[in-house]
């Protein structure tokens, strides 16, 4: 079913308006998507629409214009914002030094019902949910449905904390557009933690609702309503996960990042370096939702795979979806360029890399040790399982000696679609190397080692002459190891640019 969008009583808004504004505005013939209102002193009055924007007045604002709007709406809070009863319409201030109001933005306030069909199954599993995305993008808007739809039609005991009375509205009386859920106001925003722990000791709530977690306290108050099963739907400061994961205040979120020091022996095993980044704790949230824009949406399932995946230097692939005109479809991610490749494969051969975030291989051992081949897998780390049938397997993994003893049954194999690796005998160190291969572990390992190695050059030449290094542009893990590696030296470092040009810089001090 597609959106229906229901707008806030505009009028409500207009007659706050001083009146030669709002005789403009209602002469525009798309009065109804209007977005905001901007009155800056001195300036002229300007109107903003989806696709344009337009002076609302020859004559600039004057002091008195606004007056006239400040007079007519709520009281403005600690955080320069004040709203109109029962309304979702928001009125920010600019004030100079003084404390005087010198600018407005007023903007339209939507309730907009229908959007949470795209993340319905996700709302109604009773697992905590965080969403991630650009400002603007809706992310308030679907905090909203889920609580309505919550409360309203599965009748759970909803309470929504609501730091800027974004989600339910200016006044005492929330905005219907919550349904039943209960709503708590923060008289301050830095007090939102504690009414965030005040509402799951106070009133029993089996969901809690809350927009913009952005410090450390909030995160904390976070974990500690998830840890007493109470589910979490919330937003948080960054476009991703990717700018999650590097928040060092909000990472905790996702289970945190610390880093661990390895044995050699274990090392050697995973095949990485000494000092490695892992996750410090279970996420507070089972699932993650980057709005890519209001109809696309990438799913991460299992939040704490999908981090586990990342600090190690791969990728899991979200679950696409796109909202369609009758619901919503489930599109994955493009698939990779087709590569062309040999159907035998030998070690001595350079195997093709897999994509980041393929899926599970599944492995055919045929005159190869299953045990071995298991704790090959295991000890690697990587996606892979025994298949108990030719029929059920991606790739048939063989000894050469069974190529040369038994070539037909192979070619009857390769017939049928299957690919057939060949490794020279019947070990765990061979079995591994094809792993490696399947995997790009090999070549992960060895630009990992690179871009260390640049680190060590970098910081010699920071340490004798005082001034910044740029470094190579690398992937998000690589970059972390470089940051870590830098700090370990005493000095500091910053990421720039943009991806995939994004790169480290080598500081003489720490920020």
């Amino acid at each position: 079913m597609p959106s229906k969008e229901i707008t806030d009583d505009l009028e409500l808004l207009l007659r706050v308006a001083p009146p030669h504004i709002r005789d403009s505005l209602h002469h525009q013939a798309d009065l109804k998507n209007l977005i905001e209102v901007v009155m800056d002193l001195g300036r002229q009055p300007e109107g903003r629409f989806p696709s344009r924007a337009i002076y609302l007045s020859d004559q600039p604002i004057s002091r008195e214009d606004l007056d006239y709007v400040v007079h007519r709406v709520g009281a403005f809070t600690l955080d320069n914002r004040a709203g109109i009863e029962r309304t979702l319409h928001r009125i920010s201030a600019i004030r100079n030094r003084r404390e005087v109001v010198v600018g407005l933005t007023c903007r339209v306030g939507r309730a907009v019902f229908g959007t949470v069909d795209i993340l319905r199954d996700v709302v109604e599993s009773g697992k905590g949910l965080l969403l991630l995305g650009r400002p603007g993008v809706g992310k308030t808007t679907l905090l909203r449905e889920s609580a309505r739809v919550l409360s309203t039609e599965l009748n759970k005991r909803v309470i929504i904390v609501d730091t800027s009375n974004e989600i339910a509205g200016d006044g005492d009386i929330p905005h219907p557009g919550i349904g039943t859920s209960r709503r708590m106001q923060v008289p301050r925003p830095d007090l939102q933690h504690a009414v965030m722990i005040e509402a799951v000791e106070n009133h029993m709530p089996e969901v809690i609702v809350i927009d913009e977690i952005g410090t450390e306290a909030e995160a904390l108050a976070a974990r500690t309503i998830a840890e007493r099963g109470v589910q979490l739907i919330a937003t948080a400061h960054g476009n991703s996960l990717d700018n999650l994961l590097m928040n060092p205040t909000l990472s905790d979120l996702l289970g945190g990042i610390h880093a661990v020091t390895l044995s050699d022996e274990e090392a050697r095993r995973r095949g990485t370096q000494k000092t490695v980044l892992e996750r410090k704790a279970p996420p507070t949230f089972d699932t993650l939702v980057e709005i890519r824009n209001r109809d696309e949406f990438s799913v991460y399932h299992d939040t704490s795979s999908v981090v586990d995946a990342f600090l190690r230097g791969r990728s899991i692939r979200p679950e696409l979806r796109v909202r369609k005109a009758e619901g919503y479809e489930v599109v994955g991610e493009p698939a990779p360029l087709p590569v062309e490749e040999p159907r035998k494969q030998r070690i001595k051969e350079p195997a093709p890399q897999e994509p980041a975030g393929r899926k599970t291989i599944r492995i055919f051992p045929y005159g190869v040790s299953k045990d071995r081949l298991m704790r090959a897998i295991k000890d690697l780390q990587v996606s892979a399982t025994i298949a108990k049938t030719p029929k059920e397997a991606d790739v048939v993994l063989t000894l050469k000696a069974h190529e040369k003893r038994q070539p037909r049954t192979l070619k009857d194999l390769e017939d049928h679609g299957l690919e057939v690796a060949i490794i020279r005998s019947n070990t765990v160190s061979q079995m591994k190397a094809y792993l490696m291969q399947a995997f790009g572990l090999q070549d992960q390992k060895n630009e990992e080692e690179d871009a260390l190695s640049e680190v060590a050059e970098a910081v010699d030449r920071v340490m004798s002459f005082g001034k910044p290094v740029e470094l190579s542009p690398q992937s998000a893990h690589i970059r972390r190891l470089q940051h870590q590696l830098i700090e370990q030296h005493g000095l500091g470092s910053e990421s720039r640019g943009e991806v995939p040009w994004r790169r480290v810089i080598v500081l003489p001090t720490r920020g």
